[in-house]
């Protein structure tokens, strides 16, 4: 992949797959970045492509010696459970892989000092929690330090860590894998986009995003009417939005108008 958006590997993948799987993705496809003709006229032979999600035939770790984590960071939002029940019954059924942690309370839980204990990941407890919202790993924001999480990984012999998050988290994910490079470990680290925001580049659609806007319709149907049953009535509704900017007197503003009504 020439670009940018080249996604480096460990190293040469050898082990078959354990995938009971007809299909499978070639290393060498991809998704094109830009399938209008002025780009490709002008890609001289090398367009920009992003690399095509799904099965390998071949892959790098072996399973039955696989040690898996889970993180999820940042706001809560729809789907999360769904996302560590997926995660955690595939590796287990279709890899055969049978040690999966999950790190509680974000990236706290791997910094020791903060006494976040992981709890194993079986299918066993993972069967319902697609029925539940919020996530059982629990949350939490803020940077942590990259080389105490590093050293986390590799003293519990964890070698692929999955970080369910939105841009804050991913960016948290970006610098453990600069870190793990610059230390030379075997470490896989795969993001997972989720916010409600639906913002994150070259994301199409993050999973709980149609459920946030779905829930917003009847509050804000609520508002509208309330607002036309009185004379110059005004209807306010406060929405999350991380690219929403007011400045600091309409802020105080839009704070006191919530507060009022």
């Amino acid at each position: 992949m020439v670009s940018s958006y080249a996604i480096k590997q460990l190293g040469k993948c050898k082990i078959k797959s354990p995938l009971q799987s007809s299909f499978f993705v070639q290393e060498n496809n991809g998704i094109l970045l830009d399938a209008s003709v002025a780009s490709c006229r002008n890609c001289k032979g090398n367009p920009l492509f992003l690399e095509e999600a799904g099965p390998r035939q071949l892959i790098y770790f072996d399973p039955s010696l696989s040690k898996a984590a889970i993180v999820t960071c940042g706001g809560l939002c729809p789907g999360l459970n769904d996302v560590i029940r997926a995660i955690t019954m595939v590796l287990w059924y279709r890899y055969g892989v049978r040690s999966i942690i999950g790190l509680r309370y974000g990236y706290e839980g791997l910094v020791p000092s903060f006494g976040h204990q992981p709890i194993d990941l079986t299918p066993e407890l993972v069967e319902d929690i697609h029925q539940k919202g919020g996530t059982i790993l629990g949350s939490s924001r803020g940077p942590q330090d990259i080389a105490v999480m590093v050293d986390f990984l590799l003293s519990s012999r964890i070698n692929i860590l999955f970080t369910i998050g939105g841009d804050g988290t991913q960016r948290g994910a970006l610098e453990i894998v600069k870190e793990i490079e610059k230390r030379k470990l075997d470490i896989s680290v795969v993001g997972i986009p989720k916010t409600i925001d639906n913002d994150i580049f070259l994301t199409e659609r993050t999973f709980g995003f149609e459920t946030a806007v779905a829930m917003t319709r009847l509050p804000i149907s609520a508002a509208h009417m309330e607002a036309k049953g009185a004379p110059y009535g005004v209807g306010l509704v406060k929405l999350w939005g991380g690219n929403l900017v007011l400045l600091p007197p309409m802020q105080r503003l839009l704070q006191v108008m919530l507060i009022w009504c």
